[in-house]
């Protein structure tokens, strides 16, 4: 017995005071961003005078992370971690406060809300690949499980609290004190990082090679037919996915007029969603279906959301629906995750994953655009049909066709060939 709590205890990532200091300072800064992005959404519905400007904010958002991740990667492998991570925390930190005193002022508009969104992004899409990194070298390798574990908790407990901090914050104090808050955050995620050690690689080296090694990265894609079609079919689902957040905070604010703690309550059902789904749903679905069937089992019920969406009148039936909503996004983006890792080499496994990550963000971008032009000509409800029925459309498309582009490809992959990934904050 004391021989397997010590096992537990050496395995535990909270044990290591250098981990937990940094992991409850990200906590307490995820609570805040996702309590920023609520009161951003709300502020901009006040300000805007037409539901696209709200829809557009997901794409200020995603649109860094399209066109820096990449470059990001590089950079972490060539310059220590400590020094990005505190660079790209004191920008957060600027951009957030710059909106805070902007609203204060009475000068915040929604073409400066939209740029300021493009800047977080900016900051949160360098800081990324840096994170990733940094954490192994805080923990042990018997660690390192309990610490990947940790961050998934930290991005879950920050999706269920965040918006409802917003939602009390907005009530009371306003917009720009949440953004304040925010800066806080990222200060205070600014002081815990420790110093960390050279990395290996020579900073000319690594960026002299880093056309290269995206060029290596492109072929191997264009040559290796299962990662392919995964990547496309990762893509065509990123566009369809970004029908909610284009279109759910349009349907919350414009169409059922809901208030700003109403606003927060309903992205905390959907964060409970995504938890519930995570912790409990998605271990037991996994020992009964398959990834494939899985696959399809989410799809269908996203499109079937989308549905019922376009269907709902009331704050409570707005509830369900997007804890459902949550769960489905949570369901699909796991189990594409894992169909890319099976089909993946290790020689090329992090550049390619690098490289999915940036497609599924520039599906995003391209997605939250078309369906917010769309809500903007045509509405938000028959936005919302057009975009349950073309997703059906395209999944039976995906049946009919029986080729591995999109129900099949990495099946016959071993499931041993799977790896574990890092939470990047």
């Amino acid at each position: 017995m004391n021989q397997d709590m010590g096992v537990m205890n050496r395995s535990n990532a909270l044990l290591n005071r250098t981990f937990l200091r940094v992991w409850a300072a990200s906590l307490a800064s995820g609570v805040a961003v996702t309590a920023h992005d609520t009161a951003a959404t709300w502020a901009m519905n006040l300000m805007s005078p037409s539901g696209l400007f709200i829809s557009l904010m997901a794409s200020a958002a995603s649109l860094p992370a399209f066109l820096f991740t990449l470059p990001a990667g590089a950079l972490a492998d060539a310059v220590r971690e400590h020094r990005i991570l505190r660079v790209a925390n004191l920008w957060l930190a600027a951009c957030a406060g710059g909106l805070a005193l902007l609203g204060w002022a009475g000068e915040l508009n929604p073409l400066l809300l939209l740029s300021g969104v493009f800047l977080l992004g900016a900051g949160f899409a360098i800081n990324a690949p840096a994170w990733a990194s940094l954490v192994p070298k805080l923990v042990t390798n018997e660690q390192l499980p309990s610490a990947m574990t940790l961050g998934g908790v930290q991005l879950n407990i920050s999706g269920i609290i965040g918006p409802a901090v917003a939602g009390i914050l907005l009530t009371k104090f306003g917009a720009p004190s949440v953004f304040a808050l925010n800066a806080a955050g990222f200060l205070l995620v600014f002081a815990s990082i420790p110093v960390t050690p050279p990395n290996s690689t020579g900073q000319s080296q690594t960026l002299k090679s880093m056309p290269r090694s995206v060029a290596e990265t492109f072929r191997y894609t264009w040559r290796t037919q299962t990662v392919r079609n995964l990547l496309l079919r990762n893509s065509m689902f990123s566009f369809f996915v970004a029908v909610v957040p284009a279109l759910a905070p349009v349907l919350i604010l414009r169409e059922l007029r809901l208030d700003a703690s109403s606003l927060g309550l309903v992205f905390t059902s959907m964060g409970i969603g995504s938890v519930l789904t995570a912790f409990f749903v998605l271990p037991w679905l996994r020992t009964r279906f398959s990834t494939e069937t899985l696959m399809l089992i989410s799809q269908v019920c996203l499109a079937g959301i989308y549905l019922l969406m376009s269907m709902v009148h009331h704050c409570m039936y707005c509830l369900v629906v997007m804890a459902l909503a949550g769960a489905s996004w949570t369901l699909a983006a796991s189990e594409m995750w894992v169909l890319v890792q099976r089909a993946l080499p290790d020689t090329i496994r992090g550049r390619v994953s690098a490289l999915m990550m940036v497609l599924s963000q520039g599906g995003t971008t391209i997605g939250t655009i078309v369906w917010g032009l769309a809500a903007a000509l045509a509405g938000t409800r028959l936005s919302l049909l057009t975009a349950a029925s073309t997703f059906l459309a395209a999944i039976v498309a995906m049946l009919l066709s029986r080729k591995p582009t999109f129900m099949g490809g990495a099946s016959q992959i071993p499931l041993t060939d799977v790896r574990p990934g890092l939470t990047a904050r």
